[in-house]
């Protein structure tokens, strides 16, 4: 198998704001897998919080070594060079894109589970308060069936903020506070707040994280303190709940490795993602079935998707019946 990979700038619709960064644009890896005349894409959504970037990605890429067989995956996988997990996520995401190409059957078909998962909801970035409830009411008409806000503005002002977007709406409500708060803070704040879930309130590896779960009236799940399968039996001690991104796990297969350790020890699961386009959340969308939640609105915040293919219908994520990711660049024949 031969591996290609490149450099691509993905420009958001509008400016992403969330506790620690704002971004205009997100720049990403793509990668390309050919076997025998036939390609598998995938890509990578390298995360800054992580020490992540296109450049390490494109670094980690030129020590991979693939081998002959596009269906070995677990020998594959033994001889990745550790580290950069969202690189790992765009070749194992490409490597299911190329099996799926091969056999002509979609990825979630390969994997034995159901194309369609619960609704994605949408993002309402942070900002202040009468801002956060206006952008609420501009994406009224799309179909959206659930919403999450970010928060962690420190400016006091985060129940204010959950409170104008529940004057505006009566869709069910998520919150994520990107590491924001303090424990203290999170037992005032939380109690205050009309949502279903709580998301990565504390800093990751807080100590306070157990307090925290113990007390909560509601569910907290985690983001940044859950990475991969060695990762969730502790979040067990700190969250109900786990968030599972391609971006972090390395990909489909360790992903799906998680829901069934996060289901054993009763988690939660949810499917997130970062800035990426259609590509990147096809790979997701081939198993949002597995989970209880889904933020799968990557590619619905960009100006343009450059790789169409992922159908937002009735406010679900659906994958394509094609075959593989089911996604093509845009002006380019799937190969």
């Amino acid at each position: 198998m031969e591996l290609r990979a490149e450099r691509a700038t993905l420009r958001l619709a509008e400016t992403f704001t969330i506790s620690r960064s704002s971004e205009d644009e997100a720049e990403v890896v793509q990668v390309e897998v050919t076997h025998e005349g036939t390609t598998g894409y995938g890509e990578a959504a390298p995360i800054a919080r992580y020490s992540e970037s296109a450049e390490s990605a494109l670094e980690w890429l030129e020590d991979v070594q693939l081998g002959h067989d596009p269906f070995a995956l677990e020998e594959v996988e033994e001889r990745l060079p550790h580290g950069d997990r969202a690189a790992r996520a765009a070749v194992d995401a490409a490597l299911h894109d190329l099996q799926g190409k091969l056999t002509g059957l979609p990825v979630h078909r390969l994997l034995g589970v159901r194309p369609v998962g619960p609704p994605t909801s949408w993002t309402i970035w942070l900002g202040d308060p009468d801002d956060m409830a206006r952008r609420t009411e501009k994406i009224a008409s799309r179909g959206f069936k659930r919403l999450k806000l970010k928060l962690g503005g420190f400016d006091g002002l985060d129940v204010e903020r959950v409170k104008a977007v529940r004057g505006v709406t009566d869709l069910p409500l998520m919150c994520d506070a990107n590491e924001a708060w303090s424990l203290d803070e999170a037992l005032e704040i939380i109690p205050q707040l009309d949502v279903e879930y709580v998301e990565q309130p504390l800093k990751a590896g807080d100590e306070a994280g157990p307090t925290l779960k113990e007390r909560s009236p509601v569910s907290i799940y985690v983001d940044e303190d859950c990475h991969t399968l060695a990762d969730v039996a502790e979040c067990a001690d700190r969250a109900h709940g786990i968030n599972i991104k391609l971006a972090k796990s390395g990909g489909i297969r360790e992903a799906v490795r998680m829901v069934h350790a996060a289901r054993a020890l009763g988690l939660g699961v949810m499917l997130g993602c970062m800035v990426e386009s259609g590509l990147g959340i096809a790979a997701g969308a081939q198993i949002a079935s597995l989970m209880d939640h889904v933020d799968l609105d990557g590619n619905l915040l960009l100006a343009d998707d450059p790789w169409p293919g992922v159908q937002f219908v009735d406010g679900v994520q659906r994958p394509s019946d094609g075959p593989g990711l089911g996604v093509q660049r845009s002006g380019v024949a799937r190969t």
